[in-house]
This record gives C-alpha cells, sequence and structure tokens, in this order.
C-alpha cells in the first residue's frame, strides 16, 4: 500500500471515529436545545400571509421589486408599517422594510395594540422563540426582564399574543431583510399615559444605532374611500410633525367629526405615542412619509376601507449612538480618574482602543450627591478622543466648579457621575425650534454665554419662556428676556445622557 493510501485512510478513520461522532452529538444538542425552548407558533400564517415557505418568499420578493431603490438619509431609528392580510397592506409595508436592507439591527422592539385579548397595562410574549414558516427569531430575554422589572403595569403574557396578528406579519418581513436578530414583542391594552411615558424611559436607554423600533398599525377603519384619504392625511401629517400631543389631539378631533362608519383613526394608536415620544428623546431627526395608500386602490371596493402607511424616523445627528458597554466603559473611566486624581493628585494611565471613544467630541460631567448638584462642567469642541475628555472634565466638575467647595476623597462614595455626551452646535435663528427635553442650548452674547443640557428642563419642569429666561440671567449674566434680542446668537444641540446604575453608600 502506497504511503498516499495510508495517509487517506487515516483521514477516513479520524472523520468516522472522531469528527462525525462530534458532528451528531452537537445536531442532536441544538435540537434538544430547541425542544426545550417555548416556542410560538405562528398564528395567523395561511390566513395573513401564505404558510408555506416558498409562497410566501415569492410573494414578499413581488412586494420589494415593486419599490424602487431609494435609501432616505440618516439612521431609521423608528418605523410605523401596517398589518393587515398581505394582499392589502403588504405592499405598502415594504416601503419600509426595503430601508432596512444591508442594516444591521441587532434588536427590534415591536409595539402594537391587542385585536383579540382585553388586558390592562402592556404584556411582553413570554416565549423563548417567535416561529414564522421562514424560520425562527429568538426574544431578547435580558432586555423584556428588564422592562417588567422596572414597569410595574407591563408583565409577561403568552397567552395575549398567541392569536394576535398585529406583530406577528411584520415578522417576515423582518426575516427577508435582516439577520442575527432578536425581538421584543409588546403589546398595549388598556394604558395610561404615565405607562407610556415609563416605557419610553426605559426603551431610550436601552436603544443603541443597533436597535430598531418597529410600530405596527393601520390608520382608518371602514369609512369611505375618500374619506379615508382625507382623514389619513390629517393623520400622517401630525405623525409628520414629530409633536405627540399634536398626533394626540388629531385622534380625538377626527373621531369627534362624526365620519360615518369610521370606527378608528389609528388601531395601534398607544404604539404610536410611543414611538414618537421615543423619537423627541432620541434628538434630532425627521420622521418622513415613504408610502400611503388603502384598500380600495387595491380592491376596488371604495364604500369600506382601511388606511395604511409606512413612516420612517431618521435620525440626523452626527454622532453615532454609544452603546450599554461604551457607556459603562465611559462612567468607570469618570470614576476611576475620580478616585485616582483626589487621592495622589494623577490621572490613571489608560489604554482605549474602542474607535467611538476615540473620536474627538464634546462632553459635560455632572456630579451628584443626595440627588444635589456637586459639580457640573464640560466643553463643546473637543480636540481629543471622547475618554479622554471625559477625564478632564470629571476632574473639573470635582475641583474647578466655582459654585462648589472641591470634592473630597471621602465623599466621593456618596457621589452619582452622569455624563452628556454632546452633538455639534447648531447656530437657530427661531426660539421656536427650541423643543424642550430634546434640545441643549446655548446663548452667547460678546464674550458672555450660558449654556442648559437637555436634562435641564425635563428636571425643573420649566416651560420655555422660564427655561430660556434662566438660561439668560443665571447662566449668561445678561438680561431675562435677552434670547428674544437680535443681537444674542442661539445654539441648540442634543445630548445622549447615561448614568450610574449603582446604590451609593450611605
Amino acid at each position: 500500500m502506497s504511503l498516499n493510501k495510508v495517509k487517506k485512510l487515516i483521514i477516513i478513520v479520524i472523520v468516522i471515529v472522531i469528527i462525525f461522532p462530534i458532528l451528531i452529538f452537537v445536531q442532536r444538542k441544538n435540537k434538544k436545545e430547541m425542544k426545550s425552548k417555548v416556542i410560538r407558533k405562528a398564528a395567523v400564517a395561511g390566513s395573513f400571509y401564505p404558510a408555506e415557505k416558498s409562497v410566501l418568499n415569492s410573494q414578499i420578493e413581488d412586494f420589494f421589486q415593486k419599490v424602487p431603490e431609494k435609501k432616505e438619509e440618516g439612521l431609521l431609528r423608528i418605523l410605523i408599517v401596517p398589518h393587515a392580510g398581505y394582499e392589502y397592506s403588504g405592499q405598502v409595508a415594504v416601503w419600509g422594510f426595503k430601508q432596512l436592507l444591508n442594516k444591521n439591527y441587532s434588536t427590534v422592539i415591536l409595539l402594537g395594540g391587542s385585536h383579540s385579548s382585553w388586558f390592562r397595562g402592556a404584556v411582553i410574549d413570554e416565549s423563548d422563540v417567535w416561529e414564522t414558516p421562514l424560520g425562527a427569531v429568538e426574544i431578547d430575554k435580558n432586555l423584556a426582564e428588564e422592562i417588567v422589572e422596572e414597569i410595574e403595569e407591563v408583565t409577561f403574557s403568552t397567552s395575549a399574543h398567541s392569536g394576535e396578528h398585529s406583530l406577528e406579519v411584520e415578522v417576515p418581513f423582518l426575516q427577508t431583510v435582516l439577520k442575527d436578530f432578536k425581538i421584543v414583542p409588546i403589546l398595549f391594552g388598556e394604558t395610561n399615559e404615565t405607562l407610556l411615558d415609563n416605557l419610553v424611559r426605559v426603551l431610550v436607554k436601552n436603544m443603541s444605532k443597533s436597535t430598531l423600533v418597529v410600530v405596527s398599525t393601520d390608520l382608518s377603519h371602514y369609512p369611505s374611500y375618500e374619506i379615508a384619504n382625507e382623514v389619513d392625511k390629517t393623520t400622517v401629517d401630525s405623525i409628520l410633525s414629530g409633536d405627540s400631543q399634536n398626533f394626540t389631539k388629531t385622534i380625538v378631533s377626527q373621531m369627534g367629526k362624526g365620519y360615518s362608519s369610521l370606527e378608528t383613526c389609528a388601531c395601534g394608536e398607544k404604539a404610536v405615542k410611543v414611538g414618537m415620544r421615543l423619537a423627541q428623546k432620541l434628538g434630532q431627526g425627521e420622521w418622513k412619509l415613504l408610502n400611503y395608500a388603502n384598500s380600495g386602490e387595491i380592491t376596488g371596493e371604495k364604500e369600506k376601507v382601511v388606511g395604511y402607511a409606512s413612516i420612517g424616523f431618521y435620525s440626523l445627528s452626527e454622532v453615532e449612538e454609544l452603546g450599554k458597554n461604551q457607556q459603562n466603559k465611559l462612567l468607570e473611566i469618570a470614576r476611576g480618574t475620580l478616585e485616582s486624581y483626589l487621592k495622589d493628585g494623577k490621572s490613571p494611565e489608560l489604554e482605549v482602543s474602542d474607535p467611538q471613544l476615540l473620536e474627538p467630541l464634546g462632553t459635560f460631567v455632572t456630579l451628584r450627591k443626595g440627588g444635589q448638584l456637586r459639580g457640573c462642567i464640560g466643553e463643546f469642541e473637543a480636540t481629543e478622543p471622547l475618554w479622554k475628555v471625559v477625564q478632564r472634565m470629571a476632574i473639573e466638575a470635582a475641583v474647578k466648579d466655582l459654585r462648589f467647595s472641591p470634592v473630597r476623597l471621602n465623599e466621593l462614595a456618596e457621589i452619582n457621575i452622569e455624563i452628556s455626551v454632546l452633538s455639534p452646535l447648531k447656530k437657530i435663528d427661531d426660539p421656536d425650534e427650541i423643543e424642550l427635553g430634546v434640545h441643549g442650548v446655548m446663548i452667547k452674547k460678546g464674550l458672555r454665554k450660558g449654556v442648559f443640557l437637555p436634562q435641564v428642563a425635563t428636571e425643573t419642569e420649566w416651560d420655555k419662556e422660564t427655561f430660556m429666561g434662566q438660561l439668560c440671567s443665571q447662566k449668561a449674566g445678561l438680561a431675562w428676556d435677552c434670547w428674544k434680542k437680535k443681537d444674542i446668537e442661539i445654539f441648540t444641540f442634543t445630548a445622549q445622557v447615561f448614568e450610574e446604575e449603582l446604590e451609593l453608600e450611605h
């Protein structure tokens, strides 16, 4: 037997004796793990969309081919899409989902209203996996559990989700355009404004550039074709305004007009509210209408129709959002720097390789003790990496804020650190452009200037008149109404704000 034949024989033996059993073991292990997971089977496959994989793929591909190749500017953060049967609303929905092609979203938060169950509050499916004819998608259990832990009115429920279509119909579209993503499916029942605001608070702190929010809603239900066009245009315009209060007033106003057969202007009204309030918290951006149609244009039946729209919120900020790990890293740097500096007067030597933390970005560091301000200093135009700016601003907030005595080492354990990473300044001509709680503001006249971070308006609950008056008088040392004068320069900016999540010693 030749040497080559011996080698081949040895390889075959290795494959049979060692590698093949390992592959069988891994395959069986994966199957066992899947069996141990709680799987939500597709509830409306075969009714709202095809149950056969090949037919479903073909239908979705046909939808995509009819949408032109057009990418909107900015990063898509929130997408509003319809949820009727694919033959009715699928084409409109794909105008939105096509914007996700070649994007890398790792978490998709699905928001919608319940059509099949009545309950109070909001519910997240307790299953581990959602299954459609196109495969399985895991639920982000960590984020789901955090939401439930932080908000009393949000609970887990498998039954509320089991027969519901409004979120399920969005999943095959997502599976077509995204890879390696998880979902957090949230259904709204009877809710109040406090719940919606709390959900926005928890979601916004968990959102990064790889998080997408999908809001599932149809528009007008069962008016005539002509009335649907009129009503839906008003509803869509209120969403495009970016003002959630305007949207709420519009819905109430339209329902009060007594249109014949109009049952609702938006069945996912609460989900839309959360999406709009999230957009306000995310900062500078723009709502864009991607496509609109109603069922009358598809079926030819125009006596009773349902309206559909795809609408996207695109972040226009030049600053890339920091993820949770990056936020924690900066907070660790800030605390470690203060411990070192207050102990021996030196900043620690660090090596940081994360590209986003190496970007030169403006930053404010805020220190609080017992909930009270203990120091706050920052800079807008940075020339060194973000992590180094955080180091310097942490030290300056602790020992160079002239409003306070220097922080001592023995009180550091009682101090909470907050970091605000800033977008570039944008000069505005009209104070009406300022959105309280979204925009930070700088005013400038000669050598005098004053700055308020976006969170100041939220924490104080000031109206715009008070906010700007305090900025002029308290921060810039100018007249209370200086912001109304033509010789004052006004700049806005947004900030990604995060703080330590720890129990401080007392």
